[in-house]
This record gives C-alpha cells, sequence and structure tokens, in this order.
C-alpha cells in the first residue's frame, strides 16, 4: 500500500507539472522520466500505465501550437506505454492529426503501426471507441500516401493474417471489415448528411455524438439522375417506391429501391400464400440509377478500402466471416449507385460466386425475406450489373449446384430472371442451358408460347440443342409441343442484339408469330431482313431501339399485313416514316419522340384510313 501511495504522488506531480510547462524540453525529459517510472514500476495495472497517457493526452489538447518536431518527440517518447495500452480518445485525435498532416513520417510506420497491430488483434467493440477506428483508419490512409502505396497496405494486411494459412488472431476480420465499412461510409458522408441531417447518421464515424476534429472535405456532387431501365411490361404501369433498411453492427442506413410493377406472369406461380426465402430474394427491382461523382480524396479513401476488401476475400480462412459480415450489403444507396465501387466490389463477389463451400456462396443470397441480395443486385436488371449477366450466370451455377436445385429456385428464376436466362442460353452459356432444360422438365413454365420460345432458344446452339434432345428422350410430350407450331407471342430479352434475333429465328418454325417485341433491346435496322420472314406478324414493338429509316423502308415492302408499330424513341426521321404509308392495315402507330415532322404526319393521315391510335407526343407534330 506505501508504494502505491508512493506511486500515486509522483503522478500526481508529474501532472502538476506538466500543466504548466514552460520550456519544451524540460517537458519532455519530465515525460520519458514519467514514461520510465510507469514502465519501471513494481506495481503494473491499467491505471499506472494509463496515468501517463492521460496526463500527455491533456498536455497536447491544451497546447495546440507545438511544432511538428515536438509532436514527433514526444510521440517517440510515450511509445513503451503503447505496447500494451490502447491510447485514451484524446490521443488518438492527435494520432490522427499526425497521419493525416505527416503521412510519411518514420512516426507513422516505426510508432504507429505496432499499436495498431494491437487494436486490430485486441478491439472488442469499436461502438465503445470510436476513435481507435478512427486512428486506424487513418493510419492506413497513411501508408497508401506512401511511395509504395497499396504494396505497403498489402503487407500491412499480410502481418495482420500471419504466415499460416489460418489467422490465429479471430478479432482482425471484423475489426478490418468495421473500419472499411466506415471508411467507405466516409466517402459518401457529405451528400448522405444533406439526404437525412438526423444526428445518427453525423455520429456513425465516430461513434459518438461529441464532434470530431476531422471535418472531412470530400467533395461530392449529385449529377443528373438518368431514367431507369424498364422492361417493356413494366411501362404500363408507374413504378413504386419502397425503401428497405440496411443494417450492420457498424452501419445502418435507408437504401431506397425503384420496382416496377410486375406483369403477369407466365410461369407457375401456384397457391397464394406467403412468400417464401427464394421468392422475396429473386425479386429483382430496378435500383434508381444516379450518377455519383466523388472528390480526389474521397476517391482515393474509397480506393483504398474498396482494395483491402479485396485482399482480405483472397484469404481462404477470412471468406466465410468476410461473406457473413458482408452479406447484409452495409453498404449506403450512394456506394451501390457509384459505378467505380460497384465494378470494384464485383471482386469479392465473384470470390465468393468461386467458393464451393456452402457457407460462402450462400451469402449472395439475402439476409431475409424482402431484402436485396449480392445475387440480386450483380444480376441483370440489378444496379450493379455491368457485364450482361456473367457474373450472374456464375452465381446461379455455384447456387443450383449445391442445395438450391429445387422447383422452387427455378421458379423464382422463372418469374424473374428468364429474359436474361434466355439471352445467356442465345450466347451459349451452359448454366443457363441447364437452367432451361430444367424449367422445362420440372414443368415450370405454362404458357405455350414460352415454352416454344425456350425449346427455339435452346435449339440455336449446338450445347442447347444436344441437352434438349436428351431432355427429349425423356419427356416425349416436348416434341408433340413442338410439332404443333411456333409460338404467336415473342418477346427478346433486354439487350439482345441483332445476332441474337438472328440466331433465335434461324432455330425453328415462327410461321405462326403474330406479335414480336424487341423493346429496349439493342437491334439496329440490320434486323429487318429477318423480320421480314415473319408471313403472320401483326404487331411489332421497337420502342427504344436503335431501329432507323433503312430498317422502316424494308418492312413496308414486305410486312403490308402489320397491325400495330411502336416506333417509340427509336432514330427514325421522315424519310423513314414516309415509307410507311404503303402499310394500309395499321391500326396503331407509336412515333413519340422521334424526328417526325407536322407535314409529315398530315401525310400518313391522309394515306393510312385504317389508322386509329396515333401517339406523336414530343415531335414536332405534337
Amino acid at each position: 500500500m506505501a508504494e502505491e501511495e508512493h506511486l500515486r504522488k509522483k503522478i500526481y506531480k508529474y501532472k502538476k507539472v506538466l500543466s504548466n510547462p514552460s520550456r519544451w524540453e524540460v517537458v519532455l525529459k519530465e515525460i520519458r522520466t514519467l514514461v520510465d517510472m510507469a514502465l519501471t514500476s513494481p506495481l503494473q495495472d491499467d491505471s499506472i500505465n494509463q496515468a501517463p497517457l492521460e496526463i500527455v493526452s491533456k498536455l497536447l489538447s491544451e497546447n495546440t501550437n507545438l511544432t511538428t518536431q515536438e509532436h514527433e518527440n514526444i510521440i517517440v517518447a510515450i511509445a513503451p506505454l503503447l505496447e500494451n495500452n490502447h491510447p485514451p480518445p484524446d490521443l488518438c485525435e492527435f494520432f490522427c492529426k499526425h497521419c493525416r498532416e505527416r503521412p510519411r513520417s518514420m512516426v507513422v510506420i516505426e510508432v504507429f503501426t505496432p499499436v495498431v497491430q494491437r487494436i486490430l488483434k485486441h478491439n472488442m467493440d469499436f461502438g465503445k471507441c470510436p476513435r481507435l477506428r478512427l486512428f486506424t483508419q487513418e493510419y492506413i490512409l497513411a501508408l497508401n500516401e506512401l511511395n509504395a502505396g497499396m504494396e505497403v497496405v498489402k503487407k500491412f494486411i499480410q502481418s495482420m493474417h500471419g504466415p499460416t494459412g489460418h489467422c490465429p488472431h479471430p478479432r482482425v476480420l471484423p475489426n478490418l471489415v468495421a473500419v472499411c465499412l466506415a471508411a467507405i461510409y466516409s466517402c459518401y458522408e457529405e451528400f448522405i448528411n444533406s439526404r437525412d441531417n438526423s444526428p445518427s447518421l453525423k455520429e456513425i464515424r465516430n461513434g459518438c455524438q461529441q464532434p470530431c476534429d476531422r471535418k472531412p472535405t470530400l467533395p461530392l456532387r449529385l449529377l443528373h439522375p438518368s431514367p431507369d431501365l424498364v422492361s417493356q411490361e413494366a411501362t404500363l404501369s408507374e413504378a413504386r417506391l419502397k425503401s428497405v433498411v440496411v443494417a450492420s453492427s457498424e452501419i445502418h442506413v435507408e437504401v431506397e429501391r425503384t420496382s416496377t410493377a410486375t406483369p403477369a406472369l407466365t410461369a407457375s406461380t401456384g397457391n397464394d400464400s406467403e412468400p417464401n426465402l427464394i421468392d422475396c430474394l429473386m425479386v429483382s427491382p430496378a435500383c434508381s440509377t444516379m450518377s455519383i461523382e466523388l472528390g480526389p480524396q474521397a476517391d482515393r479513401t474509397l480506393g483504398c478500402y474498396v482494395e483491402i476488401l479485396k485482399l482480405l476475400s483472397d484469404y481462404d480462412d477470412w471468406r466465410p466471416s468476410l461473406a457473413s459480415l458482408l452479406q447484409p450489403i452495409p453498404f449506403p444507396k450512394e456506394a451501390l449507385a457509384h459505378e467505380k465501387f460497384t465494378q470494384e466490389l464485383k471482386y469479392v463477389i465473384q470470390r465468393f460466386a468461386e467458393d464451393p463451400r456452402q457457407e460462402v456462396h450462400s451469402c449472395l443470397l439475402s439476409v431475409r425475406a424482402g431484402k436485396d441480395g449480392w445475387f440480386q443486385l450483380y444480376s441483370p436488371g440489378g444496379v450493379a450489373c455491368d457485364d450482361d449477366g456473367e457474373l450472374f450466370a456464375s452465381m446461379v451455377h455455384i447456387l443450383m449446384g449445391s442445395c438450391y436445385k429445387t422447383k422452387k429456385f427455378l421458379l423464382s428464376l422463372a418469374e424473374n430472371k428468364l429474359g436474361p436466362c434466355m439471352l445467356l442460353a442465345l450466347r451459349g452459356n451452359q448454366t443457363m442451358v441447364e437452367i432451361l432444360c430444367l424449367m422445362l422438365e420440372y414443368n415450370i413454365i405454362d404458357n405455350n408460347d414460352t415454352q416454344l420460345q425456350i425449346i427455339s432458344t435452346l435449339e440455336s446452339t449446338d450445347v442447347g440443342k444436344r441437352m434438349y434432345e436428351q431432355l427429349c428422350d425423356r419427356q416425349r410430350e416436348l416434341k408433340e409441343l413442338q410439332r404443333k407450331g411456333g409460338p404467336t407471342r415473342l418477346t427478346l430479352p433486354s439487350k439482345s442484339t441483332d445476332a441474337d434475333l438472328a440466331r433465335l429465328l434461324s432455330s425453328g418454325s415462327f410461321g405462326n408469330l403474330e406479335n414480336l417485341s424487341l423493346a429496349f433491346t439493342n437491334v439496329t435496322s440490320a434486323c429487318a431482313e429477318h423480320l421480314i420472314k415473319l408471313p403472320s406478324l401483326k404487331q411489332l414493338n421497337l420502342w427504344s431501339t436503335q431501329f432507323g429509316d433503312a430498317g422502316l423502308r424494308l418492312l413496308s415492302e414486305h410486312l403490308t399485313m402489320l397491325q400495330v408499330l411502336n416506333l417509340c424513341e427509336t432514330p427514325v426521321t421522315d424519310a423513314g416514316l414516309l415509307a410507311l404509308s404503303s402499310m394500309k392495315s395499321l391500326c396503331s402507330l407509336n412515333m413519340n419522340s422521334t424526328k417526325l415532322s407536322a407535314d409529315t404526319y398530315e401525310d400518313l393521315k391522309a394515306k393510312l384510313p385504317n389508322l386509329k391510335e396515333v401517339d406523336v407526343r414530343y415531335t414536332e407534330a405534337w
């Protein structure tokens, strides 16, 4: 007890001496003596080691006009105490300031590295000590500012994992992920706060209501929103908004989705019971699209921390936990709408999709019904899809290969992703060919026209023909269905090309085809030579395609029985539209948002006696 009392008196003396500093060389000497006393004391407990750190922390907070060299001298002096103790909050802010102002200082590498390593290995809850997280975040950004940049960061991550196949420190991964999430969130913080200025959003980064010295200068501007891509059927109904709350241990944000009305499905939906997990996760609303542009500082921060997530996903032992931590999609909607972010994060999702372990790839699905999962966001139509469905096919392949090869899963695909599945199968993707065959085999599709379209898709490629023939050997009734003739209605998936249409129409009989929709595809006038071979065609939808005047002239010469033609948002002009005067059967013509002139419109009305429905909005004739 006497020794403890003696020590307390010494600490009090140093606290009093350092509270009124005169010469800083004397102060520095006193700090070193104080640290030596704490280290050599026979009484080793947290209070003995923390007391000098708190004294220095108070000293620094009250003397803000110190030189950089004086800062570094003080940090070096207290370094021995930091080997076994977390720095107190005010000291963390001082360290953050040093990382930002002098990222290339040797203090960052030599003193801060072991401190941050200790934090990542032993911290149990960043929520209780948010400044430790902020310090770790700033330290990593300082490493990224070095000449070697990400190579230094990569070596640091390797040092945290250790040389063996399994990381011996269970807290490292969740702590690193928490730091990454907070850093990525900070990149979009300015816009998020302008969207919702509630205190909770501002507190996410600091973890408390006390203001932080760092006022981020992360310029972010929202460019003009681009219109949602919607299917032909979806345009018949207005888009409706719904909000989804995405939560994780570190971040709580609101993600808004734009959901288009779902048309009547051709697949069998069974009874009206409550939808299960598969039903909900497969629903694919199109996310409101916006164009995000970050400032230079935020862009560097984002690049650094997304790269860290990619590094974490490369470790086999960390991947299951990483997948579980990211499964709730703990990112703000601004990040999900940011093309650079989703493109970079795609590497991580691909690693999950390639992992054979169910505990990993099952995290591609949403955490519960009614929420988006990575499977949904990176599937065609999802906000993050930029590859026409290649990653989607990989995810379907791995999920079907495990416990998800069920009729329910196929039904969900048929209801929500049949178009992308058919387009990928049309282009020879074997996984999607298998999916379409299973849909036929399990009687997922009730509508005959849709079944015939699937059969035509399968027969358009060698792999599809082979698998369909094997299926027919097992189910002879499919051959009978095909012998009855081709479909009367056909809708090509969005992003289909002229080559896709040609491949499909050459695969079977389409003599019965009356209604063809190419809306929102990538077809051009070049496809007209295939369209004129459809003798029964009465309705043609070319909405939002690149079909032009040359194609119209060819159609007017051959498809004289056409009754309904939709040219909305196509590049046609008077030169092509005048040719339509020979199509006397036309009763409905949509020329909305084209280069139609008033004179041409009057000419068409005079020469098309059966024309009853005309749309000329957003043209000169309006």
